[in-house]
């Protein structure tokens, strides 16, 4: 249940006037910007409690030092030393690195679970490093400024984040949140994008890292990609790149060529890559998503937290955000969201309906969903432009006495119309989870052990995770093909 908001983020920056020149670390060239360092810096600062707020900080003090640790090695090799850099690690699991202006970096244990050894996060984390000695989050809040603040989209470096709901800005009749959709990454420009790459590769070999560990992050990230795709596929959906480092970083040959000719230019004595070092850290690392956010088995959600589960239709998605769950149709046109109502909202079904749907007209019934109190709200409310819009919603006290608010959300009137028998069905699924809901929702964690005789399939026979055996394949580099040698040391998901 995830969504970011990015409020006032480099808008200050922008505001600015016209800018002054600054001198770019990296170049040594003046260059106009609506950012000095110290205004990079208490940007950064601001946009860091909204991540923070938005993705929550991985609980676990060893993996937060060692990520930190890596990152301050590659920091005080950088073109920028006197910055105050912050090393993150997120807790979610998409497959994401991004940084803010200033000196903060953010990887995802999503994506940490991909990589093979230190060197490929210090690649990842190279890279970022690179977007913010290049000063490119300044440079485009000032070609933001110059184009007119009606361009802005929230820019933040690496991650440009936009507002996509469950269908897209605008689209669900208005309903859905114009806030920051997590994880969706748009592409930098091909200069600022090698130019990231070079700066990547020059900071892993001052620290004696193989820069051609860059090339193998980006292999193993088109894999995943590749992964996503065939999924998607077999399912009868289209593949979305969401969530996805390499969403932003583009991913054609003509760019692993050259990325492989930047590594080639560093002669430099090689250090081990780090790989049993890294496999130590990431052993017992949560895989997928946490039970504290809830967690998708197929069609069925389940929050252990907050005691309640629900099943999506067949076809349907389950979407899990910071605030919300979506359970969305297969052709992205209605949706089921499911939200807590806050604590200050009171209990009373009628007063939440009022103050949060705000219809104009409508009638209630009385309902039991599964043995919980529900009441039922059909009628009709005015959207952003005054028009007319039909609005259908339930109000379910659930367990632990948290009172849900589940609202049908269509691009039009006779979507909900078609709609009406899953949205029924999915709503019907609410419940306190079972004993077998319990067992069903157990997280899944990381750990090492060594390559067995029978091979992936073999570890593929006791893994919980769906298509195991590709996905075991993935996360150990092997996706495309080949096999590790027998008693090395893989990673497996096993249930917690």
């Amino acid at each position: 249940m995830r969504t970011f908001l990015l409020s006032g983020f480099m808008v200050s920056a922008l505001l600015a006037g016209c800018g002054s020149s600054v001198v770019n670390p990296v170049t040594g060239q003046a260059e106009r910007s609506v950012m000095d360092e110290k205004t990079e810096i208490a940007e950064g600062q601001k946009a860091h409690q909204q991540v923070l707020q938005e993705y929550g900080v991985y609980n676990n003090p060893a993996v937060q030092a060692y990520v930190n640790g890596l990152g301050q090695r590659l920091a005080a090799q950088s073109h920028r030393t006197q910055l105050q850099w912050h090393f993150t690690v997120l807790d979610t699991p998409e497959i994401n690195a991004f940084a803010l202006p200033g000196g903060y970096v953010y990887v995802t244990r999503g994506i940490m679970a991909y990589m093979d050894s230190e060197a490929d996060l210090a690649g990842v984390i190279g890279h970022e490093i690179g977007h913010v000695t290049a000063r490119h989050g300044a440079q485009r809040a000032t070609s933001q400024q110059n184009a007119g603040l009606g361009v802005l989209a929230a820019s933040v470096l690496g991650a440009l984040l936009e507002s996509q709901g469950v269908t897209g800005a605008g689209k669900m009749a208005g309903q859905v949140s114009q806030s920051v959709a997590a994880g969706y990454v748009a592409s930098y420009g091909r200069d600022q994008e090698l130019q990231a790459d070079a700066l990547g590769a020059e900071y892993l070999a001052r620290n004696r890292f193989d820069p051609r560990n860059m090339i193998d992050v980006i292999k193993v990230l088109k894999d995943q990609e590749r992964f996503a795709a065939d999924q998607a596929q077999a399912e009868g959906r289209a593949a979305s790149t969401q969530g996805n480092w390499l969403a932003s970083h583009p991913s054609n040959d003509q760019r692993l060529s050259a990325i492989t000719q930047l590594a080639t230019q560093h002669k430099a004595s090689y250090t081990d890559e780090g790989r049993d070092r890294y496999q130590k850290v990431i052993q017992g690392m949560a895989f997928g998503e946490s039970a504290d956010q809830g967690l998708s088995r197929g069609r069925n959600y389940y929050h252990p937290a907050l005691g309640f589960a629900v099943t999506a239709p067949a076809t349907w998605q389950i979407q899990n955000g910071a605030d919300k769950l979506s359970l969305v149709s297969a052709a992205r046109d209605a949706a089921l969201v499911v939200r807590l109502v806050p604590a200050q909202a009171g209990k009373d079904p009628a007063t939440i309906i009022r103050d949060v749907i705000k219809p104009t007209q409508g009638q209630s019934e009385s309902a039991s969903i599964n043995g919980l109190q529900a009441t039922r709200f059909l009628g009709t409310r005015q959207d952003a432009q005054g028009q007319p819009q039909p609005v259908a919603a339930t109000v379910i006290r659930g367990p632990g006495d948290n009172v849900y608010l589940l609202q049908a959300l269509t691009k039009d009137a006779a979507t909900l119309q078609r709609a009406q028998g899953p949205l029924r069905e999915a709503e019907g699924s609410f419940r306190a989870m079972t004993a077998q809901d319990s067992a069903a929702a157990r997280p899944w964690l990381l750990r090492t052990v060594p390559y067995p005789r029978g091979g992936f399939a073999e570890l593929a026979s006791s893994s919980p995770i769906t298509a195991a055996e590709r996905q075991l394949r993935l996360i150990n580099g092997y996706y495309s093909g080949g096999e590790p040698k027998p008693g090395q040391t893989v990673k497996v998901v096993y249930p917690h």
